[in-house]
């Protein structure tokens, strides 16, 4: 559930940046479950970079909501933010095995 709030939120950081959000492809949706099934160090590596994601995207988006709602432009913030988290995110999904090594380590 937190990594699909993560993505919902990034969406809204798009839309406050000013550019399209992305597709959600079958890896992004299925990334908790792949990782579960991984196993092993690689699955903690996921938790634990989940969890500073989230602690990265809470106070980041409370404050562009913060500015948006005092009508000013929270897009060139909202820009910063959404590169961080897809760099973030990306490095999480570079935790995803090739499917021939996908069984728990």
């Amino acid at each position: 559930m937190r990594w699909a709030a993560l993505n919902d939120a990034a969406a809204l950081v798009c839309k406050l940046a000013g550019i399209v959000p992305e597709a959600r492809t079958p890896e992004l949706r299925n990334y908790p479950a792949i990782m579960r099934d991984v196993g092993g160090w690689r699955q903690s590596l996921a938790e634990q970079g989940i969890d500073d994601l989230a602690a990265m995207m809470e106070p980041g988006l409370a404050a562009l909501l913060a500015v948006h709602a005092r009508g000013l432009s929270a897009a060139p913030a909202a820009l910063v933010l959404w590169r961080e988290f897809h760099a973030a995110r990306a490095a999480l999904l570079d935790l995803v095995p090739p499917l021939g090594i996908r069984r728990r380590a």
